[in-house]
């Protein structure tokens, strides 16, 4: 109960709706706030993808610049791939069909491991004695064109590696080496090998040069928006009928 004479707003608030409106008023609001702010780091990201996605390619940079200031870098790296110590990433669908990322050791020219996610196959390929011949890793000097990648944290909804077992839900250079016992310097970034052209399937499917992050935030900031504005408006025609409600008794009993 509150003091029949205390209002705001022109009402006069009552316990339990108050109760609850107000802490889910302040949850749904803060929601919404915390897309506007994702939105601005997604759009961030991709003003940045496509400033460096437009710079001439390089020679994979030295492990000591592994920041920020190299992601998303275009990288020409020439060595030779490890077969032998590829792994797949699992859970990655492409086109709402099922399967892996291929990710598979590239030991550079200067002796250094990088490592190469050479693209999406589909689940059936799993097992590489199955797969077409130009989805198997090639053997011999090669040069890969892709992009460098930084080790982000993980979500909070994917599981960690489990090398033992051999299931691998993200792509952790340092994991990858010591599970393959590879000795020499291995970068601490991995490149995402690029396609040949952009609307090029060929397997392994490799990574474009135009954007493709989804950026969904500003949608979901005015869903959480219109719910805080329900909900307001709920509360306000409660109270409104409440009150009115309580003067058409008063006037009958008079």
């Amino acid at each position: 109960m509150t003091s029949p004479n205390f209002r705001i707003f022109g009402l006069r608030p009552t316990l339990w709706p108050t109760v609850f409106t107000i802490p889910a008023l302040i949850i749904i609001l803060s929601l919404g706030f915390w897309q506007l702010a994702r939105l601005q780091e997604k759009q961030a990201l991709i003003a940045l993808f496509e400033a460096r996605i437009s710079v001439a390619a390089e020679t994979p940079p030295a492990a000591d610049r592994a920041g920020a200031e190299i992601e998303f870098q275009r990288v020409i790296a020439a060595g030779q791939f490890l077969p032998e110590n590829e792994i797949l990433i699992l859970g990655r669908p492409f086109d709402g069909n099922t399967g892996f990322h291929i990710i598979v050791p590239l030991r550079l020219g200067d002796g250094r491991v990088v490592m190469v996610n050479r693209g999406w196959i589909p689940e059936k390929f799993a097992k590489i004695d199955r797969r077409p011949e130009i989805a198997k890793t090639p053997v011999g000097p090669v040069e890969v064109n892709g992009l460098i990648r930084l080790v982000r944290e993980k979500g909070r909804f994917v599981p960690d590696n489990e090398p033992a077992r051999d299931m691998w839900f993200r792509v952790v250079p340092a994991e990858i080496a010591a599970a393959a016992k590879i000795s020499a310097q291995v970068l601490p970034y991995y490149i995402d090998q690029l396609r040949p052209s952009d609307d090029n399937r060929q397997l392994p499917i490799g990574a474009t040069t135009t954007v493709s992050v989804r950026n969904d935030h500003l949608q979901y900031a005015i869903t959480w928006f219109s719910f805080a504005i329900s909900l307001a408006v709920i509360y306000v025609l409660y109270h409104r009928r409440r009150e009115k409600d309580q003067e058409e008794d008063s006037d009958a009993s008079s």
